[in-house]
């Protein structure tokens, strides 16, 4: 194999495959990059679970693959000057990397031994816009679930329905529901749930523009195509919650807050909180205000944000870092908080008849004194 190419082609492409490349594998190989040079140079990372594999052009002289370490790689191209680099492997797979007057030689290992990505069937195909599917997980990827003893819920639900994606992340404490309309879908009507960890590459990989992805569905596989980088992931498969059941849809108290001014006073009250002291935030919902409150072995603080209407004085306690990551990704200025009592969940909904977004945070239990 000898190819040569722009330093920038090869390091964004050892990038995005690395991704899915395997930190520790009793497969060796799948510590690595496959690396094959055709009609272009097509670089491949792959941990068993997902796989993602990325095409740039390049002076091709020689066709052939190798197999490199993806970190010692990565590390050698980034360390590299600007301009071109020249790539070639042996018969032994010695692999020669060079740019201006830096060279290293290193050894790599044999691409028959990388394993084949899984062929998704293509059962259905559909064309999302990448730039709102990025935001999308961005806005619901923090409510996805870490409890492997429920893997259904370490993935998000993506549900395509009348031209409408929603896509609904849960966690057992909290719910994150996004809604944005297709203009063009090749599906009426289609779910399937995506495991967390492929959706965070797969943000990484969309870019802010709203050229479309086509996404292939398997039957136990899924993959996303974005111009010349393809994802490809296994599904996840069990019964997910039913949120249109799950959600309360009538509440005693609405009130409307100003998102930022309620994420700063959560930000300042929570300074006295820490990973090692899980006391709650206290909330004390009056008229078009809200007081917070918290009490830690370090101290006491206390804010008070202003808000519409009249919250009946309901009490009710908060996890903070779940509150604030509700606040932080409502994609919205004005927001609607939605409560009934201290014990039952509380709902962050848009200002109007916008149905984009949809939050339930569940209460934390207060004792006395805290």
């Amino acid at each position: 194999m000898k190819f040569s190419c722009e330093k920038y082609l090869l390091q964004n492409a050892i990038t995005t495959a690395s991704r899915a490349s395997a930190g520790k594998s009793p497969i060796p190989a799948l510590e690595g990059l496959l690396i094959d040079a055709g009609h272009s140079v097509k670089i491949t990372g792959y941990d068993l679970k997902k796989g993602i594999y990325t095409s740039f052009p390049a002076n091709i002289t020689e066709p052939g693959s190798v197999v490199l370490g993806a970190r010692l790689f990565g590390e050698i191209i980034r360390s590299l000057p600007d301009g071109e680099v020249l790539i070639s492997s042996d018969s032994k797979n010695m692999t020669l990397i060079s740019c201006g007057k830096a060279e290293f030689s290193i050894m790599g290992s044999d691409s028959a031994d990388y394993p084949e990505l899984p062929t998704v069937e293509g059962l259905s195909s559909i064309s999302l816009p990448q730039s709102k599917v990025k935001k999308m997980i961005n806005e619901t990827i923090f409510a996805v679930s870490d409890n492997e003893s429920r893997p259904v819920y370490t993935g998000s639900l993506f549900e395509i329905e009348d031209n409408t994606l929603t896509m609904v992340s849960v966690d057992g404490y909290r719910l994150a529901l996004r809604r944005e309309s297709i203009e063009k879908c090749d599906v009426s009507k289609t779910s399937f749930i995506v495991p967390g960890s492929s959706l965070s590459d797969l943000e990484k990989i969309c870019t802010d523009i709203d050229d479309p992805m086509t996404v292939s569905l398997g039957a136990k596989h899924i993959s996303f195509s974005i111009g010349d980088t393809v994802l490809v992931s296994r599904r996840l498969e069990g019964e997910f919650l039913d949120y249109r059941k799950s959600v309360p849809s009538d509440f005693k108290v609405k009130l409307k807050a100003q998102r930022t001014s309620l994420q700063k006073v959560v930000d300042r009250v929570s300074l006295i909180i820490d990973d090692k002291i899980k006391n709650p935030l206290r909330c004390n919902f009056g008229m078009d205000n809200v007081s917070m409150t918290c009490v830690t072995p370090l101290g006491k603080a206390e804010d008070v944000c202003q808000i519409e209407g009249d919250g009946e004085g309901i009490e009710i306690g908060f996890n903070n870092r779940y509150l604030l990551d509700i606040l932080k990704a409502a994609p919205a200025d004005n927001i609607y908080v939605c409560l009934n009592n201290g014990s039952s969940p509380c709902v962050i909904l848009p200002e109007g008849e916008d149905d984009s977004f949809k939050y339930m945070i569940l209460p934390v239990r207060l004792k006395s004194g805290e």
